[in-house]
């Protein structure tokens, strides 16, 4: 629990708070957008909760910050918040929230099938969220876009048993055991509805994973930047090769999507006709630099 003599100066006065512990994740602004802001290369509260809708939200965030930041004065009952996650998103798919310190507070997600639920990269093992993911049947497939996400896999692996996926060029000690390695740059059909397509730029074995031509899970490839208001690649967060990321980002011209769900970044729900020219907005934009 965040500390009250660590309090943010940039917080309004009132019960919720962050304190100074915060690593800017950006999972409360997103959760709560009308409860927190930026304060600089922070999140602060810039507004208390007003009404039953903000006090879930903010009591959401709480809950999912990595690092324990954000608390309050008072003393809550957050069963309601505990019970939200996973939350749908649309048809099959959820947001787990819970995020992991490990992976800097990168979102996770679910997608539920009768096949067996996939879990497209690692949330925080926590208690609450493991057993309603157990209610929910479980999961049978862990999809890890990069090696920068992979957080508490080991610990979902060991308690239902998941397949792990994570490319071969991002596989480190502590992914060693994953059991699909694919290998190479071409898309790879998972099961039907389900496609791998490997996309080296922020890291060399990056990947993103398209559920039904439609929702497609970015990792760190790609997400929506309100203040351009278009798509966007984190060129200051590159870590392998800006050229081979523009190109991954020029094959994704070949696929069908409405959604874009990143690990960091905003999500995006747009028509299929106006995701693909905002991509091609996005190619543009990165040829140029």
């Amino acid at each position: 629990m965040a500390q009250p003599a660590l309090r943010h100066d940039a917080n309004v006065p009132g019960d919720f708070f962050v304190d100074t512990t915060c690593i800017d994740c950006d999972a409360c602004r997103q959760i709560a957008p009308g409860v927190f802001h930026d304060a600089g290369d922070q999140s602060a509260v810039f507004h208390q909760p007003a009404g039953a809708a903000e006090l879930l939200a903010a009591q959401k965030a709480l809950l999912s910050c990595p690092t324990a930041s954000i608390g309050t004065v008072a003393k809550h009952d957050m069963r309601e918040a505990l019970g939200a996650y996973p939350e749908l998103i649309e048809e099959d798919v959820y947001r787990c929230g819970f995020t992991a310190e490990g992976s800097f507070g990168a979102f996770s997600y679910l997608i539920r099938n009768e096949r067996g639920n996939v879990l497209i990269d690692s949330p925080r093992f926590s208690g609450p969220l493991v057993k309603r993911i157990a209610e929910m049947g479980g999961v049978r497939r862990m999809l890890l876009t990069h090696q920068d996400d992979v957080a508490d896999h080991d610990k979902f692996h060991e308690r239902f048993g998941a397949e792990r996926v994570l490319h071969r060029d991002d596989v480190r000690a502590r992914t060693a055991m994953v059991e699909i390695q694919p290998r190479g740059n071409e898309p790879i059909e998972l099961e039907p509805d389900l496609l791998m397509i490997p996309t080296p730029g922020h890291t060399k074995g990056h990947a993103v994973f398209l559920w039904r031509e439609k929702f497609l899970f970015t990792g760190d490839h790609l997400a929506w930047n309100e203040a351009r208001n278009t798509l966007y690649a984190f060129r200051s967060a590159c870590w392998y090769s800006w050229p081979e990321q523009t190109k991954s980002m020029e094959r994704l011209l070949d696929f069908r999507l409405e959604w874009v769900l990143p690990g960091h970044g905003r999500p995006m729900h747009l028509s299929t006709e106006r995701m693909h020219e905002e991509l091609e907005r996005c190619v543009a934009w990165m040829r140029a630099r």
